[in-house]
């Protein structure tokens, strides 16, 4: 890409997600172009084994300073996203966000009209909308591949790991909204959730959240860690067929099934079709989500999940969490 070997970026948190982008952005651009804050001294180490060249400070000032660095990627505990970010663009860096890019709607309503204002860009994290398989299901429905839209719904259950600081609902769910979100491309219209606080007081464990739409199209949402085998399977359909997304799978993740009800004479009788497979591309989605925010950037484009997008997100959240403390 033209001018990546020149841009630099800070990546803000070196934890497990945070070494993620470390890692990826390592493979992109020139390490020396690269520098990692982490409060935590230790890190340094693992930072340097990955590539020495990558710059490393426990000084969170030394990344507000450097006027060189036009990009942050924040990937720290989501109560400090907020204010993180919030500095960071004040200093003129545009911002990638991890998600939920902050706790409460109105922060990210706020992260958003800043991003306006000083004409930098905010992008949060929602990798999925960088998966070669979710943009080829979009483009599906854009041509009519599986007639008109009816219903999705997605499982993301796995055993572990337990959080103590968010609920299986923040921790799990925001993938599945960002992506129900991405192919509807309208807002909810209602919104119930329920669920269990089986192991911890407060922390449910396993959700269920139901999503109306415009148009009679629904959604639901089932996320669980307390299963006994990784799943993340979403299902698609239309009146003409249905995508099926196994990104658990180890071969033959999407395919697409001529199946469903047709009316007959007045009467619906079932058709039942064998299944195709779909091949996409084998990209990284992290990969591609880095490399979409540096062109955003770059490019002065508009990135695919801005912080309209992320607020929109972060709203179905709150009150998904408000109907299940109901």
């Amino acid at each position: 890409m033209e001018n990546l070997e020149k841009f630099k970026v800070a990546i803000i948190g070196a934890g497990r997600w945070g070494f993620n982008h470390v890692r990826t952005a390592n493979s992109i651009l020139d390490p020396k172009n690269i520098t990692v804050f982490d409060s935590r001294p230790e890190i340094e180490e693992k930072i340097s084994e990955l590539n020495s060249e990558i710059n490393f400070t426990t000084n969170f000032n030394d990344v507000l300073d450097d006027k060189s660095i036009k990009a942050v990627i924040i990937a720290t505990p989501a109560e400090t996203h907020f204010e993180i970010a919030k500095k960071c663009m004040e200093s003129g860096k545009n911002a990638l966000v991890e998600k939920p890019i902050t706790l409460l709607s109105k922060e990210a309503e706020d992260l958003h009209k800043l991003s306006i204002k000083l004409n930098l860009k905010l992008m949060v994290g929602h990798v999925l909308l960088y998966h070669p398989a979710i943009l080829r299901i979009k483009e599906g429905l854009k041509q009519g591949e599986i007639g008109i839209l009816q219903y999705i719904y997605s499982n993301r259950l796995n055993l572990g790991a337990i959080r103590s600081e968010e609920n299986i609902l923040w921790s799990f769910a925001p993938h599945d909204i960002s992506v129900i979100q991405f192919f509807i491309d309208e807002n909810p219209i209602s919104i119930k959730a329920c669920g269990s606080d089986i192991l911890q007081d407060g922390i449910e464990d396993t959700t269920i959240t139901y999503l109306d739409y415009p148009g009679k199209v629904s959604a639901h949402i089932f996320v669980s860690w307390l299963h006994p085998f990784k799943e993340q399977r979403l299902i698609v359909t239309g009146d003409k067929g249905m995508y099926v997304f196994e990104d658990s799978a180890k071969t033959e993740k999407l395919k697409l099934y001529e199946k469903g009800f047709k009316k007959v004479n007045g009467n619906y009788e079932k058709f039942d079709n064998q299944y195709k497979v779909i091949e996409f591309e084998n990209k990284m989605p992290l990969t591609e989500e880095q490399l979409h925010f540096y062109e955003s950037i770059i490019n002065d484009t508009q990135p695919r999940t801005d912080g309209k997008h992320a607020f929109e997100v972060l709203q179905v959240l709150n009150k998904a969490t408000e109907s299940l403390r109901s």
